[in-house]
């Protein structure tokens, strides 16, 4: 019986890539690919050869059982990739590894790029305990989420698209207050990487002048104990 393996991939600097990661591509009977253009064109800067199979969001209920048979059948292992980071993590995968895992197939995760955890150990704010939200809803519960951070003491971390960073800081600063400090982390490991330290305000301002770019992500520092009292 074969076993899947979550093969992380670069966010950006292709130094990031593991010399497992590698091996793990090309010895694999296949790879699922979250879009075969993006895994095509890395192997390609990375000398490497695979065979590809789309594996995305669109279509991975359909073809969740029919690829716990293929991995099931292979001689050796199917690898997962997801566009950039680590398969699962706010990108396809959770659904296969549990589809594998209730099949009696084995399971690895290779070590490897997450934007997450750099943006939360170089935000400044305890990461000893925190919470990751993923990408924040556009619409359905958006308020019940944002809001639901007024008391929660850990340090949060949350992904966002650039084109709605300003609503979130709007929101932010309207229901968690001005003063709550954040850190905005535009691009990691990209040549234009940038990290922006502020109160909720003090970044409302700036990129109410600055149009936000790239990949974000959005890390918030706990809520004071004084919030927990007062909403109670």
């Amino acid at each position: 019986m074969g076993k899947l393996v979550l093969v992380p991939t670069p966010l950006g600097n292709l130094g990031d890539i593991t010399d497992r990661a590698k091996s793990a591509l090309v010895e694999a009977d296949v790879v699922l690919a979250e879009d075969t253009r993006t895994t095509g064109k890395l192997l390609t800067l990375l000398g490497l050869e695979a065979k590809l199979r789309p594996y995305h969001m669109h279509n991975e209920h359909a073809q969740a059982a029919g690829l716990v048979r293929l991995i099931a059948e292979s001689s050796g292992h199917v690898a997962l990739a997801s566009d950039a980071g680590t398969p699962g993590i706010s990108d396809p995968g959770f659904l296969l590894v549990r589809a594998c895992i209730e099949a009696g197939i084995a399971v690895e995760a290779l070590p490897g790029p997450t934007a997450l955890i750099p943006a939360l150990v170089a935000s400044g704010f305890p990461c000893d305990r925190f919470v990751f939200e993923g990408f924040v809803p556009q619409k359905k519960g958006r308020q019940t989420r944002i809001q639901s951070w007024r008391t929660e003491a850990r340090t949060l971390v949350a992904y966002e698209s650039p084109h709605r960073l300003r609503k979130l800081l709007d929101e932010v600063v309207e229901w968690l207050g001005p003063d709550r400090k954040m850190c905005v982390v535009r691009e990691l490991s990209k040549l234009h990487e940038t990290y922006h330290r502020g109160t909720a305000a003090e970044l409302q301002a700036y990129f109410a002048e600055v149009e936000p770019r790239g990949e974000l992500v959005v890390v918030l520092e706990g809520a004071p104990s004084s919030a927990k009292k007062n909403d109670e």
